[in-house]
């Protein structure tokens, strides 16, 4: 089987992504938890809320890493695509779409 580019372009740009997801995810969270402290001082349970909704994109962005190492790897073809998808969450979202298009084509190299 030859190796080709695809899959680990595909897992570069889900690993970029989701690093950058990682970051603003964690830059969310601190900004919706201290304005959900404020908030949540006249509104109760606003806070936790306000906190906890921003952490979405830290999720995405650690799933779309995990899937960027397994497409690296060519190991587990589904998780390295469910990365992929995690990647389109944001403005960098045209990082997941090439990486989802590199993976779905690199999938016969795949374990």
């Amino acid at each position: 089987m030859n190796k080709t580019w695809k899959p680990t372009t595909g897992g570069i740009l889900a690993i970029i992504a989701g690093a950058i997801g990682v970051i603003s995810g964690l830059v969310l969270a601190v900004v919706g938890g201290i304005l959900g402290t404020i908030v949540g001082v006249f509104i109760p349970f606003i806070g936790a809320a306000v906190g906890g909704l921003f952490a979405i994109p830290l999720i995405l962005g650690i799933v779309a890493i995990i899937g960027g190492i397994y497409a690296l790897r060519r190991r587990i073809w589904g998780l390295a695509l469910a990365g992929s998808i995690c990647a389109l969450v944001g403005p960098w979202f045209v990082l997941g779409i090439l990486a989802i298009i590199f993976v779905a084509m690199g999938k016969g190299e795949f374990e």
